[in-house]
């Protein structure tokens, strides 16, 4: 039997040389939002507002097709315009905003679930939050009772944690100046 290769990631130098400079076209363009399905709306709200800290920018319902998007992100509150065409136009200028998407009756549904994408077949991972300190945004997390995936000193990536919202998505909760101890 031939022994097979050792299997590793892309060099740096093979993964810059698949990259292509941005065309100019897209100098305007930005990561706008993330979309996450949800079963339950007022505990995924509650989940993303009260235990992160996020405010939600705008709701979008769709009576037609039976589903609601609601629109958040860490923004001032005072920020958003009370005019409803100016909010959207707001909204969906906002860098990084999760869409949290509500299927109207899947919260009666003792049998709908969302694959978060962390067991097979893999896809979608996490989403990642920033916070000034791990341990203390944890802390707090373990008061919630929020349900932890990894907790700081777990592992052997030290000092980021894995949490979960209602529907089972993992959240990294990491600090980026401690980033660098890492990669």
């Amino acid at each position: 039997m031939s022994e097979q290769p050792e299997v590793s990631g892309l060099t740096d130098e093979a993964a810059f040389s698949a990259c292509s400079d941005p065309d100019p076209n897209t100098k305007d363009f930005l990561l706008q939002q993330t979309m996450l399905r949800i079963k339950d709306p007022k505990k995924s709200l509650d989940f993303y507002t009260r235990v992160l800290g996020m405010t939600l920018l705008q709701k979008c319902d769709f009576p037609a097709m039976k589903f609601s998007l609601y629109f958040l992100a860490y923004e001032d509150k005072n920020d958003i315009p009370k005019d409803a065409k100016e909010k959207t136009a707001w909204t969906f200028s906002r860098k990084a905003t999760l869409e949290l998407t509500h299927n109207w009756g899947t919260e009666n549904d003792e049998n709908q679930t969302y694959h978060n994408g962390n067991s097979d077949p893999r896809g979608f991972g996490h989403i990642g939050i920033a916070v000034p300190d791990v341990n203390a945004a944890c802390k707090r997390f373990e008061e919630l009772r929020v349900k932890f995936v990894k907790k700081p000193d777990d592992g052997k990536m030290k000092g980021l944690a894995f949490v979960q919202d209602p529907d089972g998505y993992w959240i990294e909760i990491l600090n980026p100046n401690h980033m660098v101890t890492l990669i």
